[in-house]
């Protein structure tokens, strides 16, 4: 195998990796002091220094035990070359099967439900600050401002952006824990928090105790997408930049609950902490760093959105989309399709529920669903990795803590829960019936041994009295091995119009699990007359066959493997080069096949859903002004070479013959007629 090309990330620990992986990975988990302490104030009843002191302790352990332990110590080890992601995390299974499918595509679906939920609530959040001088301002009309210029510039690029924000979000790290230090020395026994006991104690004792689990568990929402993110810093600037970060935000939360418990008559209904600890002169600049962060932690996950979808896309449980990469830094991608659904959505969001508090549900439970499915995945991959004892603790570990985070969450459906699950649902609906869809049509792909064809072919490139359809003929092709041809592209060359070419083509694109190899193998079948060339590229890479094909070409003439200049005397004179053209071949349903319902219903949802998305000639980034486009119906198998074999006669009396359960009549005058077994006809 040979390169044409490279790719890979740098994750060395270094000043500037540690900064780079503040403002990238940390914006979802950093925002969380916005509204998780005031979420769990909302749901309760009693608020007194025990129940302060709870929630903080369930605050610290949630941060300890599910994003320290399970992600940052455990999942990260799971990358895919430096990878990761659910996406990349399924790419590592050896199995596979329909149920693990399905649930990477919950998980998946469920993360880009985050990516509509972070920018409303975390800008939401920021923006009410400035209720606090003025409290008729018009919040959600700011909101929708923001969001609108946020996605209107992703077409652009967010390079210009991403230089400012290791800074910001260090600054506002920074914030975040001198905030918290100036409450904490008028109470530092709110540092008593750390010991489980007033955890346990609050879900024992506290009336609905179990229910605020589902505003605790936000202080963690963003740990999936830090994992999501490894593959842009590296596991090494991840851990350790983790420690300042974790640090920082436990002196808030700390801090929060401090002024909590020496103001108590400040306690209203969705009074705010965050900002109410905040000193009068700070305020201003305070909620202006804090829209900058929000800002920060929305760019993050619609970048992520795309990278899931892109990844879908590679891994087939997505439709082909156009893929934009406005910028030169890997991973800066534009999905206008998804861009506008996410935008769509956001607005939605903040107009339906119009204050941060009512988006505290929805939030909560996108997050919850996307780490239980990726609990489920890392226990696959642990297997043979870890002794079987540490396995089962693993497992017991945290899937008590997601279902019980689950179960708390599941309270607050009603409340706007049920959004997420829309949002998902919708997503992996379509997820769905595109993995199943693509898995029924291609159970019909009938593959052939190419070596009983190559004298044919051979016969056909040499013969004159055929008109040559084009020098160099490439046919794409799905067949794994060499030694394997789709019985279409022999149709499509032989029988449905006998295409002469000096040169025949069979392009192969592999898509496979590692994430940004990009290699290419090339095998002279024929020599001169049939050649197959292989791309093998990682599912991160963006799929430009064309360009690849023929940087391949030019890299064959320069080592004289191949000569890619005219045949035609006149032009070959002048050192013209060959003409090239390409033939794309799409199956289409053929209505005279009867599915079960199931299938049935499955395959008229496929062909609709692919309507949304590109074809094969866009997709690979083919000159469609060079492309032609043969339509097969999905069930046709045609015969290409008679053997003599496949004929019988017709029986001498009038029969009826049942073929999938239809009666068809023969005459006796047809009697001395031979008719094919199968139906030839296309």
């Amino acid at each position: 195998m040979k390169k044409f090309t490279s790719a890979g990330t740098t994750s060395k620990l270094t000043m500037g990796g540690l900064l780079i992986t503040l403002g990238i990975v940390y914006g979802d988990l950093g925002t969380s002091p916005l509204y998780t302490i005031r979420a769990i104030l909302n749901g309760a009843s009693v608020i007194n220094e025990n129940f302060v002191l709870g929630a903080l302790s369930c605050v610290f352990w949630t941060l300890t035990l599910q994003t320290t332990l399970k992600y940052i110590i455990i999942t990260l080890r799971a990358d895919n070359k430096g990878e990761g992601g659910i996406m990349a995390l399924f790419a590592l299974l050896k199995k596979k099967n329909s149920w693990i499918s399905l649930i990477t595509i919950i998980g998946g679906c469920a993360l880009i439900a985050d990516g509509v939920i972070t920018p409303a609530i975390t800008v939401t959040s920021a923006v009410e600050g400035l209720r606090l001088f003025n409290a008729e301002i018009p919040v959600v009309t700011v909101v929708l401002v923001i969001l609108t210029v946020l996605f209107a510039i992703q077409q652009f690029g967010t390079s210009f952006l991403g230089k400012s924000f290791g800074p910001i979000m260090f600054f506002w790290f920074s914030m975040l824990g001198v905030l918290g230090i100036s409450q904490i020395i008028y109470f530092p026994e709110v540092l008593m928090a750390v010991n489980p006991y007033y955890a346990i104690n609050l879900l024992a004792e506290y009336p609905n105790g179990f229910v605020l689990l589902g505003a605790v568990f936000l202080c963690t929402t963003g740990a999936e997408a830090l994992y999501s993110d490894l593959g842009h810093c590296g596991i090494r600037n991840i851990r350790i930049s983790w420690i300042f970060v974790k640090a920082t935000l436990l002196l808030n939360y700390f801090g929060q609950g401090a002024w909590i418990i020496t103001h108590p008559q400040n306690i209203v209904q969705n009074v705010n902490p965050f900002y109410e600890m905040m000193p009068d002169w700070f305020l201003i600049p305070g909620i202006f760093v804090a829209t900058a962060a929000a800002i920060i932690a929305s760019q993050a996950l619609i970048s992520g959105s795309y990278t899931i979808i892109s990844e879908a896309i590679s891994l087939n449980f997505f439709p082909k989309v156009r893929v934009n990469y406005p910028a030169n830094e890997k991973g800066q991608m534009y999905i206008p399709l998804i861009n506008t659904v996410l935008y769509l959505s956001c607005c939605f969001v903040v107009l339906f529920f119009r204050e941060s508090s009512g988006m505290e549900a929805a939030y909560g439970l996108a997050i919850n669903i996307a780490m239980l499915t990726t609990t489920v995945l890392l226990m696959f991959y642990l297997r043979n990795k870890f002794p079987l004892y540490l396995q089962i603790l693993i497992g017991v570990l945290f899937f008590t803590i997601e279902f019980s985070f689950l179960a708390a969450n599941l309270t607050k459906f009603r409340n706007g829960g049920w959004i997420t699950l829309l949002i998902a649902g919708i997503f992996a609906f379509v997820m769905y019936i595109w993995s199943k869809g693509r898995r029924i049509k291609n159970s019909f792909i009938t593959f052939v041994n190419i070596k009983d064809y190559l004298p044919v072919i051979k016969a056909l490139s040499k013969d004159k009295t055929v008109p040559k359809y084009a020098t160099n003929l490439v046919y794409i092709t799905h067949a794994n091995f060499s030694t394997e041809i789709e019985n279409k592209i022999l149709f499509s060359m032989l029988r449905k119009q006998p295409k002469r070419a000096d040169t025949y083509w069979l392009l192969h694109v592999d898509i496979v699990d590692d994430p940004n190899i990009t290699e290419y193998e090339v095998k002279q079948i024929i020599p001169g007359v049939l050649i197959r060339i292989d791309m093998r590229m990682g599912f991160k890479v963006p799929v430009k066959a064309n360009l690849y094909f023929h940087n391949i070409l030019f890299e064959l003439m320069s080592d004289h493997k191949v000569d890619m200049i005219s045949n035609y005397p006149s032009l070959r004179e002048y050192n013209v080069l060959s003409d090239f053209r390409y033939i794309v071949i799409e199956r289409v349903q053929n209505k005279d096949y009867d599915f079960n319902q199931v299938r049935r219903l499955i395959m008229n949802a496929y062909f609709w859903i692919r309507k949304i998305g590109m074809t094969d000639v866009n997709y690979l980034g083919l000159d469609s002004t060079n492309v032609s486009v043969e339509e097969v119906p999905l069930l046709a198998r045609s015969e290409i070479i008679y053997s003599g074999k496949e004929f019988a006669p017709v029986p001498s009396d009038s029969v009826k013959i049942k073929i999938n359960d239809l009666k068809f009549t023969r005459v006796k005058s047809l009697k001395n007629r031979r008719i094919p077994h199968d139906d030839t006809t296309n």
